[in-house]
């Protein structure tokens, strides 16, 4: 492993494309299942700061010991025996038993992720894995921030992400998306609120695909996200209560004429 470069050679610049990014941005909001159209909106706004922070992680003492030794994290998250059997509030058993109640999966992410690899060139180097943690580390992070996967969550998760990665992708389809959500949702839901709110505690926690994830599947959640200095929400959970008092599903919201 250690003869893995850190960039490939081979890897060049994408360079930022705004109408192709849009054409995605359009059918992710048709179907907000189709995270295939993510990738697609990453690797057209993906630039040299994203780069340039992978890098700087890679080459610390914790980057180099887990790409020297972590194994396929999918495979250790996917295993819902082993983290279901973690003590009762625990990340791990919570993180599996969010999985499951959503009915997907840590396999599911990376299958997609596949559809549109195919589609580019792929590079055996440092970045290739490090774009591949952060990808495998989304669904903890539903679990670490408090952001459910409802349309609004799921822009909060991505603010918070932002901040923590410098990825224009992640962005761009929070405050797009946002757009989409304040659009139907009741006027006094505090939809860019809450994604701003996101974007602050993404800059000030801990980053969360930096982190063994392994040794902390078994410490109790509240432990962890004290520990990485993750604040819970509030304006996110002022929109959900608005939802409940308009009889709205949170899941539903872009399905609102």
């Amino acid at each position: 492993m250690t003869n893995v470069p850190y960039i490939h050679p081979d890897r060049k610049r994408i360079n930022i494309r705004p109408l192709k990014t849009l054409h995605h941005f359009r059918k992710l909001i048709a179907d907000k299942e189709d995270t295939e159209q993510v990738f697609h909106i990453s690797n057209n706004l993906r630039d040299g700061r994203y780069i340039a922070k992978a890098l700087k992680f890679l080459k610390t003492p914790m980057g180099e010991e887990l790409f020297a030794r972590e194994e396929f994290l999918p495979d250790i998250l996917d295993d819902h025996d082993t983290l279901l059997a973690m003590p009762v509030g625990s990340l791990g058993r919570t993180y599996a038993e969010f999985m499951e109640r959503e009915k997907i999966s840590a396999h599911g992410l990376v299958e997609e992720n596949e559809k549109f690899s195919s589609k580019i060139p792929s590079y055996d180097d440092r970045v290739e894995w490090f774009y591949n943690r952060m990808r495998d580390t989304h669904d903890m992070a539903h679990i670490l921030t408090g952001y459910g996967r409802d349309p609004l969550g799921e822009q909060c998760v991505l603010a918070f992400t932002y901040s923590q990665n410098l990825s224009l992708a992640f962005l761009f389809i929070a405050y797009a998306g946002g757009i989409e959500v304040k659009r139907r949702a009741p006027s006094k839901t505090p939809v860019f609120k809450a994604i701003r709110e996101a974007q602050r505690h993404g800059k000030i926690a801990g980053n969360i695909g930096y982190q063994d994830i392994t040794a902390l599947l078994p410490m109790q959640l509240e432990e962890v996200r004290a520990m990485l200095n993750i604040a819970q929400p509030s304006h996110y959970n002022l929109a959900h209560e608005i939802y409940k008092s308009e009889g709205i599903d949170p899941h539903e919201i872009l399905a609102i004429a």
